[in-house]
């Protein structure tokens, strides 16, 4: 399928205070207006890219939302996170000037597309630009490290809790609800990602429920004690003294 491309401008785009650096004078907005290449549309299923394609560009999500995967050695899919409207994604082929996981949309999809060699030239001359290809590359350092320490010391309530309460707030720094959200993942890619069995996932969401934490409707998801998960969270720092 041939990707749609519409040409676009970051200047007039809801998002840009999320994926482009803030307080660039008009001059540099149009310069950076030019590194957009195109957009293109992803149907839900589809990749955006394939672990071991070339790298080329930088891709700024501007609706729905990706998961991104790599194949374990066993051969089963490991889900490394989940990217939502006004995040980067395509960091992981800078290295080694390949993809090294896949990326597939969990729904209906629209990216930005931003050359990187576009990008490098662009950041030689806009300090500001330079600065904040390096602030996403050190996010998803960071993000990266949190979620090791998720997989590796947290227990099963404590790796949920701390999903929904990330998810959540990410949903609210884009301007939707602080206590709703509807879950783009299936339970099985939770699982995969927090490094738990589907059977866990769903016995904690009922647990959660129990508990008068949150609300479950297929996949919608109300948080009815936001407090209260992220007790669960805190709980993590005391026993692991």
């Amino acid at each position: 399928m041939n990707p749609i491309s519409i040409k676009v401008a970051c200047s007039n785009c809801n998002l840009r205070e999320l994926c482009m650096p803030l307080g660039l004078s008009e001059s540099e907005m149009v310069q950076i207006d030019d590194v957009v290449a195109t957009r293109r549309k992803i149907a839900r299923g589809e990749h955006l890219f394939r672990h071991g394609d070339k790298f080329n560009a930088l891709y700024a999500i501007r609706t729905g939302f990706f998961k991104t995967r790599i194949s374990a050695e066993d051969g089963r899919d490991q889900v490394t996170g989940f990217q939502m409207a006004g995040e980067i994604m395509g960091l992981d082929g800078i290295v080694s000037d390949h993809h090294t996981c896949d990326a597939v949309a969990l729904e209906d999809a629209e990216v930005c597309v931003m050359p990187f060699d576009r990008i490098e030239e662009l950041s030689r001359e806009i300090t500001s630009l330079q600065r904040h290809v390096h602030k996403i590359m050190s996010r998803e350092i960071v993000r990266e490290n949190g979620v090791m320490l998720l997989l590796g010391s947290m227990r099963a309530e404590e790796r949920l809790a701390a999903f929904l309460l990330n998810l959540v707030q990410r949903l609210h720094t884009r301007g939707f609800s602080q206590t709703e959200l509807v879950l783009r993942m299936t339970r099985e890619e939770i699982g995969s990602y927090l490094g738990l069995k589907l059977e866990t996932v769903s016995r904690t969401f009922s647990k959660f429920v129990d508990d008068g934490l949150v609300e479950v409707k297929q996949r919608h998801v109300r948080i009815l004690n936001a407090d209260g998960l992220k007790r669960i969270v805190n709980s993590q720092n005391c026993h692991s003294d």
